[in-house]
């Protein structure tokens, strides 16, 4: 509380007026100021101010693999002493026979998007030597494949088969097996992001889209933490629908219910993570943890938004897990 009320102090503008709403009404009003400031612009800035934002705005991963398709090439970018995201090593790459975007099981391509990498395999798994010594299986389809009407699965990162091979997988990502090694080693999958595109990785995202972002995820958290449902609702669109198939309708009807219960609610984002989303225009990825507590409820885990920037820079969720 003593560091709480230095904070505010050292704020001067709204010291009077806080001090005040805590004498006559404790913790609970300045709680809701702080939730709000969160949604502020103005704060955000500060936060990306000297963070390197070329591929996104990142809290959880410290490496970026980018596969390039057209060029058939992989490349690995780690953060340096500086928090920025170098360029370190590129992998000539074999990807799916087909050209394009992955749609359905054993179209022969490889899928365009954002994966993480969910596990490895290697010989003491009991990896078929097809794939050479190592394989890092990916988690495709994720959570916007799957609201597109993607299906298919098994696309991993792997090495080569020591005799003769066509040039081309069958929608996987395979580089030669000295490459994989070294992929192996320079890597922590649980701190590695895949982004997969027909073209170069789109860099240098704008810092203005991602404050205005980070600011709106945090007003539809305010919504959300205070039972606003109008306001929660308007960051929807009228094309969603939730991972388990559930449409905007009946998510309104879920939601409403919900907030009529009027409990009193804990809701922490940690390692917030905005990439903008390959071959869609104004479309991003918003992963993040959270920590969600109600009287009836309780959620700790990962949480993914899949959301539009509208031609108003309003974030409109399309799907969301």
């Amino acid at each position: 509380m003593k560091i709480l009320l230095f904070i505010l102090l050292s704020l001067n503008v709204y010291a009077v007026d806080i001090l005040t709403s805590y004498r006559n009404n404790g913790t609970a009003d300045i709680e809701k100021q702080m939730d709000l400031e969160l949604s502020n612009e103005e704060y955000w800035k500060t936060q990306v101010k000297d963070k390197d934002l070329d591929f996104g705005y990142i809290e959880s991963f410290e490496n970026i693999l980018t596969c390039d398709k057209a060029q058939s090439s992989l490349n690995l970018y780690s953060l340096d002493e500086n928090k920025s995201f170098k360029f370190r090593k590129k992998y000539s790459a074999y990807t799916g026979k087909m050209k394009g975007d992955k749609v359905k099981e054993g179209d022969l391509r490889t899928p365009t998007g954002i994966y993480q990498i969910t596990q490895k395999l290697s010989k003491e798994t009991k990896l078929d030597p097809f794939y050479g010594p190592f394989a890092f299986v990916t988690s495709y389809p994720n959570v916007y494949d799957s609201y597109k009407g993607k299906n298919g699965s098994g696309i991993w990162i792997h090495g080569l088969p020591s005799e003769d091979r066509d040039e081309f997988t069958r929608g996987c990502i395979a580089i030669n097996n000295s490459s994989i090694e070294c992929l192996n080693k320079n890597i922590d999958i649980s701190k590695t992001l895949l982004v997969i595109n027909d073209t170069e990785v789109k860099q240098n995202v704008l810092k203005e889209d991602l404050v205005t972002i980070l600011a709106q995820l945090y007003a539809w958290r305010y919504a959300w933490l205070y039972d606003d449902i109008k306001s929660y609702l308007s960051f929807y669109a009228s094309n969603f629908v939730r991972f388990d198939g559930m449409d905007i309708e009946k998510f309104k009807s879920y939601k409403t219910r919900v907030f009529q219960k009027n409990e009193k609610k804990t809701i922490l984002f940690n390692e917030i993570n905005i990439l903008p989303y390959p071959n869609s225009l104004n479309t991003y990825e918003i992963t993040f943890q959270e920590h969600y507590k109600s009287d009836s409820f309780e959620f700790n885990g990962d949480k993914t938004l899949i959301i539009e920037l509208d031609k108003n820079k309003k974030i409109k969720i399309l799907t969301e897990k």
